[in-house]
């Protein structure tokens, strides 16, 4: 199993999505012998999943019926276990499209954090692009390497535990773009300088707090970046609904229905918004946005390592 390499058949070891609901979902790693509970009752991983093909239905032991997906990096962002913030969808899609990735790209990252965005970025690099990432705590890095090893991407990316503002990433002049989420991304900008190749690249770092990101446009000018720019994201979901309406009365209503030859009873006009002509209301498809809105989760500020 590979979070890159799409695989029709559930094996042995593999980690796999178990799907209850667009609202409940979570990760299992795949184990001969081991059962997984469920709201709808046991998973037997011997029986109902090894051998089976992902995307299958598979019926649990009360009855109830779940999906096993095939692990992707937008599903892990959500399911992922939480060692730090991490960066969703959203955030992540920009972030691709900015710094300008593509297969064989290579691309420096700190710091690693719970690997929402490792993995995103190892997809988007592979299969001849690599991933060189830092991660400041010793476990954290330690857990990474072991997810990374577990999802089959081990040989595309490269995880240092190391300070990168004092150490940097360990590589020069190779990376076409460097990322980082760090709380002084100020003090690694140097360092992100010599990560990138002579001929140019790109930078973005990922900062909750305007202060930081004033402090970190000002290194970048200092260290001869240009086109610098942030960039902030606000996810804002619509409900599509029907609703109804009322007509106003302007004394016309019933006479150009008389005069039109408009009948209520046939079933020809049940749908119309005639219908409701003389209920005096009508209805359509509307978006209303929710009430609850997802607010700031971080500025994305970019830049361009200058030729010069």
């Amino acid at each position: 199993m590979s979070f890159v390499e799409y695989r029709d058949t559930i094996k042995d070891g593999d980690t796999a999505i178990v799907f209850l609901g667009h609202e409940s979902m979570f990760p299992v790693k795949v184990q001969h012998g081991t059962v997984t509970q469920t709201k709808y009752g046991v998973i037997r991983h011997s029986t109902d999943l090894i051998g089976k093909k992902y995307g299958s239905k598979v019926t649990c032991s009360k009855g109830g019926w779940v999906f096993i997906l095939h692990p992707t990096p937008e599903l892990w962002t959500m399911n992922l276990p939480h060692r730090t913030q991490i960066l969703y969808s959203t955030d992540i899609s920009l972030i691709t499209m900015m710094l300008e990735l593509k297969p064989g790209s290579i691309v420096c990252e700190s710091g690693t954090g719970s690997g929402s965005l490792s993995h995103a970025l190892i997809r988007t690099v592979a299969p001849t692009g690599h991933l060189y990432t830092v991660e400041f705590h010793q476990q954290r890095a330690e857990k990474a390497r072991e997810e990374f090893r577990e999802h089959g991407v081990e040989h595309l990316v490269t995880v240092t535990n190391q300070d990168v503002c004092k150490n940097g990433f360990g590589v020069s002049n190779v990376a076409d773009a460097v990322f980082l989420d760090i709380p002084s991304p100020w003090e690694a900008i140097g360092h992100a300088k010599s990560a990138l190749k002579a001929e140019g690249g790109r930078i973005c770092s990922f900062s909750p707090c305007i202060e930081q990101v004033q402090r970190t446009c000002l290194a970048m000018e200092e260290y001869g970046f240009t086109e610098i720019n942030t960039l902030e994201i606000l996810l804002r979901v619509y409900n599509v609904r029907t609703i109804s309406l009322q007509i106003p009365d302007l004394g016309k209503a019933a006479e150009d229905n008389s005069s039109t030859g408009f009948d209520s009873s046939n079933p020809s006009h049940q749908g119309s918004p005639c219908a409701n002509l003389q209920q005096g209301t009508v209805q359509f498809k509307s978006g209303v946005p929710l009430r609850e809105v997802v607010g700031h989760t971080g500025y994305l500020t970019f830049a361009t390592k200058s030729l010069v």
